[in-house]
C-alpha cells in the first residue's frame, strides 16, 4: 500500500490534472458522470506511474500557458488518461 504522503502527492496530481484539462471531479460526481470510488481508484491508480515528477513538470507547463486554452489531453504515460478523455468537457 502506497504511504500518505505518496497517496496525497497523488491526489494532488489527479486533481491538477483534472483542472487543466477542464473538469471538476467533485462536480462530475455530484452529477453522476463519475461514481464516488472513480476518484480513489484514480488516485491509486496514478501512484503506479513512473513518471510522476515528468507529469508535475508537464502540469507547470500547462500553467505557464495560462492564457492559452486547456490542455487537449494527458500526457501519453498518464494511467488514467482513457477516464480524463472520456470526461473532456463538451
Amino acid at each position: 500500500m502506497p504511504s500518505s504522503k505518496t497517496i496525497r502527492r497523488h491526489a494532488a496530481l489527479v486533481d491538477r490534472m483534472a483542472s487543466t484539462l477542464g473538469n471538476d471531479l467533485e462536480e462530475l460526481v455530484m452529477r453522476g458522470q463519475l461514481a464516488p470510488d472513480a476518484v480513489p481508484d484514480m488516485v491509486l491508480r496514478c501512484t503506479a506511474c513512473a513518471n510522476p515528477d515528468g507529469c508535475e513538470a508537464w502540469l507547470q507547463r500547462q500553467d505557464a500557458a495560462a492564457a492559452a486554452p486547456k490542455a487537449a489531453s494527458t500526457p501519453y504515460y498518464c494511467r488514467n488518461g482513457d477516464i480524463f478523455d472520456a470526461l473532456k468537457p463538451t
